[in-house]
């Protein structure tokens, strides 16, 4: 779970640089040759390519990449972890050829994906990171890595609401009472910027505490309680620079802070992979997101099931199902196949600590890719 920092500077500064180069094109292009639809075929990719989005997936996607480039070497991918809002953004101008993002998209978004999509068709968005989404904090003398604290979801509410102040509040402490808590202040920490971890996030709370949490669903934070961290390092970074501090952030990224075990029926779970994946595998599509080829979790926050972690982030990758540019098609398909496999999956189980894809999702996954156009 620890990130090659070396490996994802050169991933970000290269990202930077090619999604400038880009910018102007507005039409996903490659600009490259020839490839196959397959990472596994004698025909490799070639090319460069770029994607951006979501902060969650960049130990992920750093994992891909360079495992991708080893049966393709001449492929040249960059990610650049700009965030799920701005990641979309650069997508609809047509400047990288597929986007990572914490939040499915609009249906404002897919009606504009036909200005970048080709023979009039729309974007699509799969699950590719399954990932717990940890609430982190910073605690002197409590936190540390695997140490947790106990809290339903209406702690939790109250909590980000400003409604509770300090950590010694009875509705900590009565949840927790082998744990002496002291009587220092809460300080909330939030994205500042558009985030689908924040949507994720606060559409649990939504969910699992309707009466505490009354605010709308949405990509932004949506109060004015604590202070604000640009993309999940910088929330953190903002954690980890003093005591008494409480944020989100996915899983992979916690490190030494402690983090929450949330109430699921009577017992308390403390995130894990597996314990993501149930929440996941019991929960419906979202029949509600219109489009061809989409596959949208609508997870079931108020799952009962044994062991389950109910705060999960589902990252979606999003891509057209037929480009201007026959390379970049060839790209997409045959990156997204590999991504989503269970040997990519494995890269990024192993490397971030990611939930796998079930077999059950990812039959429904490949039906969506195989879709694209690559002639």
């Amino acid at each position: 779970m620890r990130k090659n920092i070396l490996m994802r500077s050169v991933a970000v500064v290269s990202g930077l640089a090619m999604l400038a180069s880009l910018a102007a094109c507005g039409d996903n292009t490659s600009g490259s040759s020839n490839g196959s639809s397959s990472s596994s075929s004698a025909e490799k990719i070639s090319g460069d390519f770029q994607g951006a989005g979501a902060s969650s997936q960049q130990s992920a996607v750093e994992a891909w990449i360079a495992s991708y480039q080893a049966t393709n070497p001449d492929a040249k991918i960059a990610y650049n972890p700009v965030g799920s809002g701005a990641g979309v953004t650069t997508f609809l101008t047509g400047a990288t050829a597929w986007a990572g993002s914490d939040a499915s998209l609009t249906s404002e978004q897919v009606d504009k994906s036909k200005a970048v999509c080709a023979d009039n068709t729309t974007a699509f968005d799969i699950p590719a990171y399954i990932s717990p989404i940890a609430v982190v904090f910073n605690l002197n003398g409590i936190s540390g890595q695997d140490k947790h604290l106990n809290m339903d979801a209406d702690t939790v509410a109250k909590i980000f609401d400003g409604k509770i102040t300090k950590w010694n509040d009875e509705a900590i402490a009565k949840q927790n009472p082998k744990v002496t808590l002291p009587d220092t202040a809460i300080t909330v920490v939030h994205r500042s910027d558009k985030s689908g971890t924040t949507q994720n996030f606060v559409s649990y709370l939504k969910d699992a505490a309707p009466s505490s949490w009354t605010y709308d669903l949405s990509e932004n934070w949506p109060n004015e309680v604590g202070q604000g961290g640009k993309g999940t390092s910088g929330v953190i970074s903002t954690v980890k620079q003093a005591d008494g501090t409480i944020g989100y952030a996915d899983a992979s990224q916690a490190g030494d802070l402690g983090t929450v075990a949330l109430k699921v029926g009577e017992k308390y779970v403390p995130y894990s992979a597996e314990a993501a994946s149930k929440v996941v595998d019991a929960s419906p599509l979202d029949e509600s997101a219109t489009g061809e080829n989409r596959v949208v979790v609508k997870l079931d926050h108020n799952t009962t099931a044994d062991g389950a972690y109910p705060l999960v982030l589902v990252s979606y990758d999003i891509a057209c199902p037929a480009y201007k540019d026959a390379n970049t098609a060839k790209f997409v398909k045959s990156w997204l196949t590999y991504v989503v496999s269970k040997d990519g999956q494995d890269v990024a189980a192993k490397n971030a600590g990611s939930a796998p894809l079930s077999d059950t999702m990812r039959a429904k996954i490949t039906k969506s890719i195989d879709a694209i156009k690559t002639e």
